[in-house]
Formats: structure tokens, C-alpha cells, sequence
């Protein structure tokens, strides 16, 4: 694949690279904001910032000192500083996950560019109407096929059977880029052909991978990147750290965090 990542600029600074406001993470699923918030820093992201829990912030705060953390008091201001907002990895669909998501969608500028992933997907899957009537400019959907078919209204074989078609519905449906992620994901815009990844591979079928890519997409696309090259890029890159890792590890032995690790490698590999 011919791809281009953004260009660093001698004379720069951490704002010249832009800004994530990562809303991830549950009381029990600390790891997914950890992993979605690491990676966005490590593909090149000049500031991620994430907001959740106390208990989610003091957990991911013992593992790294490259993330700036936000409460939820203090999510309002932050989505008017941030060029990218994502939100979704291990939210949980309680009621405070709900209220924040409501929050984020009625309030977030109209320019400012929006990824949703995870619960975050399965939330606005029970209530389109209020994300719909805001119109924003710029969005990204990250699905699973069973996301999908909750986005869609339709079961997961009518998913599987036209994966493409699916991954069109979606955009046209809630007019915004998206990945429906299967061992060959497909990224389709409003705007641009259809993309069929073929990197990655099975050793990539583990609890947090999912977390790593929305980072990567959000990390690449505060960068200064276009939605859909954001969305290629990062699914291409995602897959071939999945490829250098299993390469290294096995199959059976790569871990969310390991991809992570690969990112440095599949950038020099992948140019």
C-alpha cells in the first residue's frame, strides 16, 4: 500500500501535532483507555488527554506519565480545545456512560472531529436521532459485525453475507467514514472508493486490539489528516504491527499492548 504519514516539521511543538480527548475506560475496563490513549501518543499525536473515572484515571496514571487526565467535571471545557474526540473504548452502556455520551454529541464544536467506537457505537445504535439532527462535519465509526448489525437494525448474518454493502449503509445511514472491521476490513466514505485491508492476521483476535486501532485512527487524524486516509492508514498499519508481532511472538502469543509496541516497526516497514 502507498500511504503517507503526516509530516514532522523541524520547527514544531506538541500543539503542532494535535490534540485527542480520549473518553474511554469503566470502572472495569481500565485497560481500554490505557491501550486507545497509548496508542494515539505512539503513532505520532502531539497530546492525548484522557477523561473518565477516578478510579480508570488513577489506574491508567500508574502505568504512564505521557497522558493528561480530565474528570468528567471537567469534560465540557476539553471538547472545545480538541481537535479530535473519541469516544467508546470500554465506556460501559451504564447510565453514566449514557449521560456522558449524550453530553459529548450535544455539546461537541461542529468542526471538531468525532470517532466513535465500542460501547460508545452501541450507544448511539439505541438513540440515532439525537446524533443525526447535530449534522457534525467530520465523523468516524469503528464497528464490529455485531456493532454493525445493532447500527443497522439487521442480524449479524445479514452482516457477514455482504460486508461491503454493510460498511455502505453505515456511511449513507450516519453520513461518516467507516471501518467494519473482519479479517479484511473495509473502510468506506461518503466521498472516497472502498478500501479492503489485507494486512493482520488471527493473532490480532484479542480483547483490547480494537482500543489500539480507534487510538491509532484518532492519533493519526489529529495530525492533520483527512478522515479516510486517517482511517486507511491507521487499519493498514494496525494489521501490519499485527504481522510483525505474530512474526516475533506467535500467533498465540500477542497481546493488545504488544501491538503498541510494534507501531515504530510497521511505520519504518510500512514506508
Amino acid at each position: 500500500m502507498d500511504y503517507k504519514l503526516p509530516k514532522r516539521i523541524e520547527n514544531s511543538n506538541k500543539s503542532t501535532y494535535g490534540r485527542v480527548l480520549n473518553i474511554a475506560g469503566s470502572d472495569y475496563m481500565s485497560g481500554a483507555a490505557y491501550l486507545s490513549s497509548v496508542s494515539a501518543l505512539k503513532i505520532g499525536c502531539g497530546y492525548c488527554f484522557l477523561c473518565s473515572t477516578e478510579r480508570v484515571i488513577d489506574a491508567v496514571a500508574a502505568q504512564t506519565q505521557n497522558i493528561v487526565f480530565v474528570p468528567y467535571s471537567k469534560l465540557l471545557e476539553n471538547l472545545k480545545t480538541a481537535d479530535v474526540v473519541e469516544i467508546g473504548c470500554g465506556l460501559s452502556q451504564e447510565p453514566i456512560a449514557v449521560e456522558v455520551f449524550n453530553t459529548v454529541i450535544e455539546n461537541i464544536p461542529q468542526s471538531t472531529k468525532l470517532l466513535i467506537d465500542a460501547d460508545g457505537l452501541n450507544i448511539l445504535s439505541k438513540n440515532p436521532n439525537k446524533f443525526m439532527n447535530r449534522s457534525l462535519a467530520s465523523v468516524i465509526l469503528t464497528p464490529h459485525p455485531k456493532e454493525a448489525s445493532r447500527l443497522l437494525g439487521i442480524s449479524l448474518d445479514e452482516v457477514l453475507a455482504d460486508v461491503e454493502n454493510s460498511a455502505k449503509k453505515i456511511s449513507q445511514k450516519y453520513n461518516s467514514t467507516v471501518v467494519l472491521k473482519t479479517h479484511k476490513s473495509v473502510v468506506v466514505s461518503p466521498q472516497k472508493d472502498i478500501y479492503v485491508n489485507n494486512t493482520g492476521n488471527n493473532c490480532m483476535a484479542k480483547a483490547g486490539s480494537g482500543d489500539v486501532l480507534s487510538g491509532m485512527i484518532s492519533g493519526l487524524w489529529a495530525q492533520g489528516m483527512d478522515d479516510f486516509d486517517a482511517v486507511v492508514t491507521g487499519v493498514y498499519l494496525h494489521g501490519l504491527c499485527g504481522d510483525l508481532a505474530k512474526e516475533k511472538l506467535t500467533e498465540y502469543s500477542v497481546n493488545a499492548d504488544d501491538l503498541i509496541s510494534f507501531i515504530p516497526n510497521a511505520i519504518r516497514n510500512g514506508l
